[in-house]
């Protein structure tokens, strides 16, 4: 693909590997699990709390993305020649993409929440009616909605050199790229990307900062857990959030040498692919973070820890 710069754009002749590799797995491992936790999560689980809540949110934006994965699948074993309509391209690809960043979203909202419940226990105590979750969860869904919309009303996406075939979300037209997707890119970059990573790589281990206090073996699987989630977090969505600041410096033309933007090209690829294999992990954390290690019984003992310490003792036991 010919740019401003005169570069070609490399083949990357493995994505048309990769992507279905990766996709099919998402779907044979996640959709079971992501079905199965938002069943769990939406209709058995009683009563209702802003991590509940938030899990099945996280769940169904899963879901969401894991249903797009078919049509992705056939575009990329067809060599990035999408064969349906326009409108078909324009339609799951707004709805795949919104999706991640809903995952995101939802994720950090988790952070948050699992944050509140450590750190700030009393607080947390106080603020934890399902209400505010819920009301947290439809503003997202409704921005969500609003942007999907203005994106779709906007028009078909106008693709750059279609000797490269029939692209479906790639391999835009420059002024397609100026009129449109530069504001989404650089909104959805901070809001979407950075600003939620900046606040999972914080609290997360602030959290197990405070949570090593608790010499418990509730305690310490919980520092696990938390280990294990900011793990994720660096493989599946760090490394996209980081080459797409790279990918938008090099649209934006600010980084010009060919070599870098061919490897810009290619990083691309395969953080995208690290993205949607999240969908398989998720449903992992779900078990993780719920009955197995018992977050709520960690949450009682550091109340208790603290009560405790005011009393003048300064062992940290269950109740």
């Amino acid at each position: 693909m010919m740019n401003g710069t005169n570069c070609t754009d490399p083949p990357a002749e493995f994505q048309y590997y990769l992507f279905p590799a990766v996709y099919i797995l998402a779907l044979v491992i996640g959709l079971p699990g992501n079905l199965a936790a938002f069943f769990v999560f939406t209709v058995k689980t009683k009563p209702r709390t802003p991590f509940s809540i938030y899990i099945s949110n996280l769940a169904l934006a899963d879901i969401s993305i894991l249903c797009m994965l078919p049509l992705r699948i056939h575009y990329h074993l067809k060599r990035n020649n999408w064969v349906f309509r326009d409108s078909t391209c324009l339609l799951t690809g707004t709805l795949y993409f919104a999706n991640i960043y809903m995952s995101i979203c939802f994720m950090t909202c988790i952070c948050v929440d699992r944050y509140m419940a450590t750190v700030h226990p009393h607080t947390y105590l106080r603020l934890r009616s399902p209400w505010y979750a819920l009301a947290v969860s439809v503003v997202l869904w409704c921005v969500a909605a609003v942007s999907i919309l203005v994106f779709i009303l906007m028009g078909p996406l106008e693709i750059g050199d279609e000797s490269l075939g029939h692209s479906c979300f790639e391999n835009f037209a420059k002024t397609e790229w100026n009129n449109r997707l530069r504001p989404f890119s650089i909104l959805t970059l901070v809001f979407g990307s950075l600003l939620p990573s900046l606040i999972i790589l914080v609290c997360y281990p602030l959290a197990a900062r405070r949570i090593s206090m608790i010499k418990t073996q509730t305690a310490q699987k919980a520092v696990r857990v938390i280990y294990t989630i900011l793990a994720i977090t660096l493989l599946c969505f760090l490394p996209n959030h980081v080459v797409y600041l790279l990918h938008l410096l090099q649209r934006l033309d600010v980084i010009q040498n060919c070599s870098t933007r061919a490897a810009i090209f290619n990083a691309r690829r395969v953080t995208m692919a690290l993205v949607a294999l999240n969908t398989c992990l998720d449903p992992v954390l779900y078990y993780m973070t719920t009955s197995h290690f018992g977050w709520k019984n960690l949450k009682r003992t550091w109340v208790w820890g603290m009560v405790s310490r005011r009393r003048g003792v300064y062992t940290i036991s269950v109740p």
